[in-house]
Formats: structure tokens, C-alpha cells, sequence
């Protein structure tokens, strides 16, 4: 049986409630096109804003990349030719490693030796003469001197030695750090230098390791580790953005 025609009599029931169904599928495509409308515009939104953050941090990720790659240069041209005679090393990541233990420290002893004591002399004045100057000294958040040793403390269980070697390498740094801050040619920047270096016995933890195996000898060092503060430079350029 066919089904017969609505009639198009304007007060016919059946006439209105078609009407009204089409209206109301009608008004819910129109909300759902404007709610599809205002996500993709949210969306859009927050893509431009975090390509403008992402630029912004990629951006001062280069600027102190340069910054670290200058200060290395500088660095390495102020003290290359005497790094062989002093058994020192100066790595890319800023750290300068002295590794001579005829010359740091005597077995168990926290006191340096006098041989330390002139390379100190000669080096460090330099090196805040560097690190001080205009061009890094509002960069550089942190000078570490970091006191490292080996595994060994004679026939003690390791638990036992590592706790011994983290009292000494902490007294090491300690007496390192009060020497050079008694330095007359570091005076001028006694306040800077105690804003920023620090002392810091991390005992066995980092031993330096050659085919897997711990070099006792170049793991027994005391090194000068800079920290620049590109971390809270990108804070600061995202909080004004």
C-alpha cells in the first residue's frame, strides 16, 4: 500500500511536526558547524602560539650554544699550551679536568700539595679574568669545583668506601675553594666569586671509565665546571610572552 501524501494544508498536524523535525535537525547542524568552527580556531590558536614559544626557545638554545662554543675557544686559546704540563684537560661541556695525582693530593689527604697550589696560582686568575668579563659574566650561573675520586679505599666494602671518598673529595674541594678565594689577584671579584663557585665532593659517582672498566688514576681529578643559565633565559622569554 502506498503511503499517502501529507496534505499541504497548513494547520494539518502531521504538516507541522515534519516541519519541526526539519527545523530542529536544522538548528543542531548549525551548532555543531560553529562548535567544529570554534575548536578549529582554538586549535589554530594554540599551534601559531606554540611555534612562536618553540621559535622563541629554539632561538636562545642557538644563542647559547654559540655563547658556550665562544667561551670554549676563549678558553682553550688562554690555556692549551699549558694544559700538557699542568695534566689538565679542557672539554667542549666547559669542564677542566686536572688529573696529575703526583701533583693534586697525597693519598688520603684533603691538603694540597704544593705543586697544585702554583698551577692554582697561575690558572685561576685567568680563568676569572674570562669568566668575569663582560661578554660571560651575566651568563654564567655556576662554577663548580668538583672534587672526583676512585672506587678504592683499601680493603673497605664499597658501601664503606664511598662514603670515606666523599668525605675526602668534599674536603678537597673545600680547601681548594678557600685557597683560591684568598688569591689577591681574585679580590676584585670576591663578591661575584662568592655568588657563583661552589664546592661540590661527588666522591666515586663519576669515575672515568676506559673500555668499561674504571681508570682509578684519571678518575682521582679535580675539575672546574661552568653552568651557563640558558635554562632560566627561556623561562624568562616564555613568561614574556
Amino acid at each position: 500500500m502506498s503511503k499517502k501524501p501529507l496534505s499541504k494544508n497548513p494547520f494539518n498536524p502531521e504538516l507541522r511536526n515534519e516541519v519541526e523535525r526539519e527545523e530542529h535537525w536544522v538548528s543542531v547542524s548549525d551548532l555543531m558547524a560553529g562548535l567544529m568552527m570554534v575548536f578549529l580556531l582554538v586549535a589554530v590558536v594554540y599551534m601559531v602560539q606554540l611555534e612562536i614559544e618553540t621559535r622563541k626557545m629554539r632561538d636562545v638554545a642557538v644563542l647559547y650554544d654559540r655563547l658556550r662554543t665562544q667561551l670554549y675557544h676563549d678558553l682553550l686559546a688562554e690555556f692549551g699550551p699549558d694544559l700538557p704540563r699542568w695534566g689538565a684537560e679542557l672539554n667542549p661541556d666547559l669542564s677542566l679536568s686536572f688529573y696529575d695525582t703526583e701533583v693534586l693530593f697525597a693519598q688520603g689527604d684533603h691538603n694540597l700539595r704544593p705543586g697544585f697550589t702554583e698551577i692554582l696560582d697561575d690558572f685561576f686568575p685567568r680563568y676569572v679574568k674570562i669568566v668575569t668579563s663582560p661578554t660571560y659574566r651575566d651568563d654564567i650561573l655556576e662554577v663548580r669545583i668538583e672534587g672526583h675520586t676512585s672506587s678504592d679505599w683499601g680493603s673497605e666494602p664499597p658501601d664503606v668506601a664511598y662514603i670515606r671518598n666523599m668525605a675526602l673529595s668534599q674536603a678537597r674541594t673545600r680547601s681548594t675553594l678557600e685557597h683560591l678565594l684568598e688569591l689577591p689577584e681574585v679580590h676584585a671579584q670576591r663578591d661575584w666569586l662568592k655568588a657563583h663557585v661552589t664546592a661540590n665532593g661527588l666522591s666515586s659517582s663519576q669515575p672515568v671509565l676506559v673500555d668499561g672498566e674504571e681508570d682509578p688514576a684519571r678518575s682521582r681529578r679535580v675539575e672546574f665546571r661552568l653552568r651557563t643559565d640558558a635554562e632560566s633565559r627561556i623561562e624568562s622569554l616564555l613568561q614574556e610572552s
